[in-house]
């Protein structure tokens, strides 16, 4: 079972449980997040909450922490790997280094995002005998 993260009408119904046999498609996404984020992922100070918020995204684009910052909506695309796949995600284990202070729109996922309720899963494979 393999859903293609482009294409929304290849993903599946979530259901609970499904996350433990997937390869951590969703982490595979652009994940666009907010000031408080980044301040509950340690990129970004809380006195830094007094400048403007474009020179933050400056700094954190310089750092190669984000990619892209959409001014109008005040929404950051976190960097990732040359593979698409979250900074955040580990290679091997396929699980995020940073779980406990997430981004929001990790959080919600799927309940928000490109389609609501679905999810771009793809089961995991077992190689050997």
């Amino acid at each position: 079972m393999c859903a293609d993260v482009n294409r929304t009408d290849t993903w599946i119904k979530y259901k609970q449980g499904l996350c433990d046999s997937c390869v951590s498609s969703c982490c595979s996404m652009p994940v666009e997040v907010r000031l408080p984020d980044l301040i509950r992922m340690g990129l970004a100070d809380e006195f830094e909450l007094e400048e403007p918020i474009k020179d933050i995204a400056k700094r954190l684009q310089k750092q190669k922490l984000i990619e892209h910052f959409n001014f109008k909506n005040s929404l950051f695309t976190l960097s990732r790997r040359a593979n698409g796949d979250c900074s955040y995600l580990d290679q091997k284990t396929r699980l995020c280094t940073i779980y406990d202070v997430r981004p929001n729109t990790c959080r919600k996922h799927p309940q928000v995002g490109p389609r609501p309720g679905f999810c771009a899963y793809t089961k995991k494979t077992t190689f050997g005998g």
